[in-house]
């Protein structure tokens, strides 16, 4: 503190804002990386929002249980396994689990086994 009264000039010079230099050294860059920061974040949650609009959006066409299991029915026999474990695999996790346990076995599980679980779905 002074010890002598501050004279009004000298009061109100002290209260004028800080001024900055109109170009600080490095200031186009930053803000160049500013903007691309803003835009990759903007771009991140445009995805974001498409990705959940398109998960949520019911699927049309989306065929029956009997449908589906008729379809892989007339397959050959080896795409008709894959086709009824996937079906199983999705409606029935409980009977897919206890057909894995088997599924690389040598023999491996038998196609009337699996189509009979199958069956049993629709």
């Amino acid at each position: 503190m002074s010890d002598g009264a501050i004279s009004k000039g000298a009061l109100l010079e002290s209260l004028h804002d800080i001024r900055l230099p109109a170009a600080a050294p490095g200031g186009a860059l930053a803000d160049l990386a500013i903007a691309l920061g803003l835009a990759g974040l903007g771009a991140l949650l445009v995805l974001a929002l498409v990705n959940l609009v398109f998960r949520l959006r019911p699927r049309f066409g989306v065929q029956s249980l009997r449908a589906r299991r008729d379809t892989a029915m007339a397959l050959p026999e080896d795409a008709r396994r894959l086709a009824l474990l996937r079906l199983l695999r999705e409606q029935a996790p409980e009977q897919y689990a206890k057909l894995s346990v088997s599924l690389y076995q040598p023999d491996g599980v038998p196609l009337a086994l699996i189509e009979a679980e199958a069956d049993r779905l629709v």
